[in-house]
């Protein structure tokens, strides 16, 4: 199992000093949050993209290329490109540069985003949410396949042979489709052969077997192989050496955060107790020390029937630089360890 993390670049402000960082001294920490993450062995970093004022990364492509001149091994994905919002054309071209900057170790993570500011930000309509992703993803798949193509949509003018350059180095280029709890996202996925990675937040992971196991139906129905069908898993988690210090760090920023996006979305405020029980054995967040987080993942593992991927998710909470370094640090130095005496390796899905 590869395990990684993904950052949304967020510039919250302390929750209790109400202090945010400078953008520019939040973007050198995560530069040195990706060095330290190759460095103590981790095998893949994601940068989210959102157009939102206390996200930095609008730009995904731009910060996993600065962070490819920093690092010598780990892979680089988007997490996930709001592909719906975008020309594939120039997503392609985006991630094959930044593929070849790294001597192929670029990936992406497409979606349709899980806020919906980038769609009226670039002229678009939140009607056509739907039938953009599912016609922009059939022609960047197309744009992988072929160097001169050929194709026609209702929402961008048709290409009647262009060339699409550069090409990546790894061919083909990694493609995942990263979901939430849509039925027929997981059946896409799994009709096209597309590895997928499903954001669980909340709940209980085990809930999405169901799903999980109908992508593999839709999957091998549709002639793919079943090595070809794998699961990725993006979660909240966050380490440190004590359970009790890892909550209790976490705990603060991650309800500031939850609570605004609850105002938007309807949700009730986060409490410590929904925090604590989330937290548990069986809930969908990743808190706590090595053995108490590893242990966890094992589970996922099981409650899903084998997955090739987690990736954790530590910025929705407002963590010091040095903690989320030690963090990482704790996560590449003994979880992984833990993980590969249990855990059979797998490859780069692709």
């Amino acid at each position: 199992m590869q395990i990684g993390i993904d950052s949304f670049a967020a510039l919250f402000p302390d929750p209790v000093t109400g202090v945010a960082l400078s953008a520019a001294s939040r973007m050198r920490n995560l530069l040195e949050e990706v060095e330290h993450a190759d460095q103590v062995g981790l095998d893949v970093f994601g940068i989210g993209e959102h157009h939102r004022r206390e996200f930095l990364d609008s730009a995904p492509a731009i910060i996993l290329a600065a962070a490819a001149a920093r690092t010598r091994r780990i892979r680089l994905t988007s997490a996930v490109t709001v592909l719906s919002a975008d020309d594939p054309v120039r997503v392609f071209q985006d991630f094959a540069t930044l593929d070849l900057l790294s001597q192929g170790r670029a990936e992406m993570v497409v979606g349709r985003g899980s806020f919906g500011e980038a769609y009226p930000l670039f002229g678009l309509g939140l009607d056509d949410y739907d039938s953009l992703f599912i016609e922009k993803l059939d022609l960047l798949l197309n744009i992988r396949k072929n160097v001169q193509v050929h194709w026609s949509g209702k929402h961008r003018a048709p290409l009647t042979g262009q060339a699409i350059y550069p090409r990546p180095l790894q061919n083909p280029l990694p493609i995942w489709l990263g979901v939430g709890g849509t039925p027929e996202s997981f059946v896409r996925a799994g009709k096209l052969g597309l590895p997928l990675m499903v954001a669980i937040i909340g709940g209980e992971p085990h809930r999405f077997r169901p799903l999980i196991d109908r992508y593999r139906e839709e999957g091998l129905r549709a002639g793919h192989p079943a090595s070809q069908l794998t699961v990725g898993v993006h979660s909240i988690g966050f380490l440190a050496d004590t359970t009790a210090q890892a909550a209790d760090d976490f705990y603060p920023g991650y309800a500031s955060t939850m609570t605004q996006i609850g105002r938007e979305r309807g949700w009730p405020p986060a409490t410590r107790a929904q925090f604590d029980a989330t937290r548990g054995p069986k809930g969908a967040l990743l808190i706590g020390d090595a053995e108490t987080v590893a242990e966890k993942i094992l589970y996922v593992n099981k409650a899903l029937g084998g997955i090739t991927r987690l990736t954790f998710q530590m910025s929705v909470s407002t963590i010091a630089h040095r903690k989320l370094m030690r963090a990482i640090e704790i996560l590449g130095a003994e979880v992984v360890p833990i993980l590969r005496k249990n855990l059979t390796p797998v490859t780069s899905a692709a």
